[in-house]
């Protein structure tokens, strides 16, 4: 029986590659359809490689892109990589390895010198990359609905690109970290990352797609057992409760509008009662620290690649069953 399914994918830079993983198993299933996508930052980058590949040729093609997208973020070693590269031009104290000292340094540098100061010519390592999609399928028919979400600097609110919008820019728009890089500037609105409102955002598909069903593919950890003493977990899981929050926000949402349709209160059409399905592998992520974001390795993102192929094959065993019928997370105890 064929299931139709929408994706919400979180960015996290190269620990998106546990993404690449997930995505590759489930296009392996042919029974199971991807009606549409919301992602943000390097969710947004498997999302528009997806779909220009499944474009060209299909789940087949889709793969292929995918698998020559990661491959050319992270083909050669981290000291010649094109994001190592930049990091060393424009800040050397970001390089991979650098610890204790060093690396406060480059942090600290990051906060009194803007990508306006040190990066003038406004150059960006994955402008290139990311310009070998093939933009002109995002507006096609065949393959899923692509959402992709950055944040207007001025106005603080979430811009939702789709359709002829999501161009090479707009999906750096969405990876834009505004310490590292400047705005991207699209039709004279500034951009960041898109993490800060919608990481991602879900309500595109509950307006814009049929299908109930919503699987949300992790990247930050949601919770952590042990309070962080050092400096640099403190910052890490500063970074990951900032980037869960705007989704967090919409899952109490959904479950405030999921509780008002049982009890009969919302009623008719309008209201979708929308299902909410989970792929994590909290185990791996948490071991893995901010700075990793930036250091695409290809060890790491194969490796990466592997955890997230075998959590996507977890969900499909364990939760074929639910979907098209029922949530396989429990919104109302997570807010307990």
């Amino acid at each position: 029986m064929v299931k139709t399914i929408n994706l919400a994918l979180q960015g996290g830079g190269a620990h998106g590659a546990l993404t690449w993983g997930v995505l590759d198993r489930l296009l392996e299933e042919e029974q199971l359809m991807i009606e549409g996508i919301t992602a943000t930052s390097a969710g947004a980058m498997n999302a528009a490689a997806l779909k220009c590949g499944w474009v060209a040729g299909g789940r087949e093609g889709a793969i292929k892109h995918l698998d020559a997208f990661w491959s050319g973020v992270g083909k050669h070693s981290p000291s010649s990589n094109p994001m190592m590269q930049w990091l060393q031009a424009v800040n050397p104290m970001l390089m991979e390895g650098m610890s204790g000292p060093m690396q406060f340094a480059g942090e600290t540098m990051t906060r009194i010198f803007s990508p306006y100061d040190f990066n003038p010519l406004n150059y960006h390592p994955l402008r290139d990359l990311i310009g070998e999609l093939n933009f002109g399928t995002m507006d096609e028919p065949e393959g899923p609905k692509l959402f992709i979400c950055a944040t207007n600097v001025r106005s603080g609110k979430i811009k939702v690109f789709e359709n002829d919008e999501i161009t090479t820019d707009a999906i750096l728009a969405s990876a834009c970290l505004p310490t590292l890089f400047q705005a991207i500037e699209i039709d004279g609105e500034a951009y960041w990352d898109g993490g800060y409102t919608g990481n991602p955002a879900l309500f595109p598909l509950f307006y814009e797609t049929k299908s109930r069903d919503i699987v949300v593919v992790h990247i930050n950890p949601i919770e952590r057992d042990e309070v962080p003493h050092r400096a640099p977990d403190i910052l890490n899981r500063i970074n990951e409760i900032s980037f869960n929050s705007s989704l967090l926000r919409e899952l109490r949402n959904i479950e405030l509008i999921k509780r008002l349709i049982s009890d009969g209160i919302l009623t008719g059409d309008r209201f979708k009662d929308v299902l909410i399905h989970s792929i994590r592998d909290d185990e791996t992520m948490t071991e893995l620290g901010v700075q990793s974001k930036l250091t695409p390795d290809m060890a790491m993102l194969q490796n990466l690649r592997e955890k997230g192929y075998a959590a996507g094959d977890a969900f499909l065993r364990d939760s074929w069953g639910n979907l098209g019928e029922r949530s396989s997370v429990n919104l109302r105890q997570m807010f307990e």
